[in-house]
């Protein structure tokens, strides 16, 4: 694209960068790794985002996930519009909030009680601290590669060996902090024995995206997560999944419905606000009735469960459950997308592996024959993804501007916006160096 034809991003990032710590408020949104400047949006609406020069683009980001029904569903809309009417804060109870609750306990298999909180860091962050208290133990398990927020507990990259203790990935996470987080590799059964062998009754959670979405897609391998179970259970240890982003994605009752694992706690957001700010912890009711009031581990949060997020997620839930073929719908669009994808590396004579469950996907331009963990997604050629995310945008193609996020399908995009998203991809791929 142009200058001129961005020129009032270009103008909305200059000021942005005067107020805001590098111009935006999560740092992927700068663009930095693709080497492009951001573009600040206007609106939004199905399957496309326009910016503030009246640019139109095909959207795969989805807000990194919350869109699964599409931008500004109507009937999303107009519950946070009647809602609104009626005031937008509280810091009292809401029946909406019970509504929420029923939702996600009927829908999600894991879940006996709920707890709603604001982002997905604040889940995560909240249920290891639940965890710990259970268990009254310290220590947690994460995976090198998997997200969980920004809380200082996960902030913590491996270290030289399978049973090494973690060392902080920020300046401002203490090392007295980082010691309580032991790093093990994806799909590595070995590197987890390894942890609860080198620190038995210590571990009080291992925390997991059941199919890891912030390196990319990467799935489990066949058996991992039921192995997870297995070994969190024969250790007194609770597991965590974090389906922030899987939660509601990849099937009706997320991840651990898809691949039939149940854990002891889950980590919600995205796509319960339908858009707007949100987040949950819940899982087992013995484990949840130790939060304050009932318990002894406190948490709390004057806009947990703020009523236009309950408006706009029990709008979206609703919908899923009153329409299931959706997913049916979202799993033949996406399955579509993969196969042109791969056809088109092929074609293109292009190196690269296409990783996807349901309606998420990556494509990682590698020589590699498989992406399973995050040494194999940190192999691939970054650079080759930037020059055609640029080549992609000119075309109206709004992607991830990372190799290390994902692809999402949403309820919106049609076969049509699939086969023009293939079309393009492959102009691209053939001016690829």
């Amino acid at each position: 694209m142009s200058l001129s034809e961005t020129d009032g991003s270009v103008a909305a990032f200059m000021r942005a960068q005067k107020v805001i710590p590098g111009g935006v408020n999560s740092p992927v949104r700068a663009f930095r790794s693709v080497g492009a400047g951001p573009l600040f949006i206007r609106q939004a609406a199905g399957a496309y985002i326009t910016d503030v020069d009246g640019n139109t683009f095909l959207d795969f980001v989805g807000s990194w996930g919350p869109m699964l029904l599409g931008h500004a569903r109507r009937e999303v809309i107009e519950a946070v519009r009647q809602t609104a009417l009626q005031g937008t804060s509280f810091g009292a109870p809401t029946v909406a909030e019970t509504e929420m609750a029923e939702l996600i306990t009927a829908m999600m298999p894991s879940v006996e009680k709920v707890r709603m909180v604001n982002s997905g860091t604040e889940a995560t962050m909240s249920a290891v601290r639940l965890a710990r208290g259970f268990t009254a133990r310290d220590m947690i398990i994460k995976f090198d590669g998997c997200y969980h927020g920004h809380a200082d507990s996960f902030l913590i990259k491996a270290g030289s060996g399978a049973a090494t203790l973690g060392i902080p990935d920020s300046r401002g996470v203490t090392k007295a902090t980082a010691r309580d987080t032991l790093v093990a590799r994806y799909n590595d059964r070995q590197s987890v024995e390894a942890l609860f062998d080198s620190y038995p009754s210590q571990i009080a959670a291992l925390i997991v995206e059941p199919v890891a979405g912030n390196m990319g897609v990467i799935l489990p391998d066949e058996g991992f997560l039921d192995f997870l179970r297995r070994i969190t259970r024969a250790n007194n240890a609770l597991l965590i999944f974090d389906e922030v982003i899987t939660g509601f994605r990849v099937a009706t009752g997320g991840a651990q419905q898809r691949y039939g694992v149940i854990p002891d706690l889950t980590t919600l957001g995205k796509i319960i606000g339908g858009g707007l700010p949100v987040g949950a912890y819940g899982g087992r009711a013995d484990i949840m009735n130790m939060l304050a009031p009932d318990g002894p581990v406190y948490q709390a949060g004057t806009l947990s469960g703020n009523p236009l997020a309950m408006a706009a997620g029990c709008a979206t839930l609703r919908l899923l459950k009153q329409h299931p073929q959706i997913y049916s719908e979202l799993e033949k669009k996406s399955a579509l997308l993969e196969a042109g994808l791969r056809d088109n590396l092929r074609r293109a004579g292009q190196s690269g592996v296409i990783n996807r469950c349901g309606s998420m996907l990556t494509m990682f331009f590698t020589g590699r024959d498989s992406v399973c963990n995050h040494a194999d997604a940190m192999s691939c050629d970054t650079a080759k993804y930037a020059d055609y995310f640029r080549r992609l945008l000119a075309t109206r193609i709004y992607q991830a501007p990372s190799q290390f996020e994902c692809m999402f399908v949403s309820d919106a995009h049609t076969e049509s916006d699939i086969e023009q998203m293939i079309e393009k991809s492959y102009k691209s791929m053939t001016s690829l160096k």
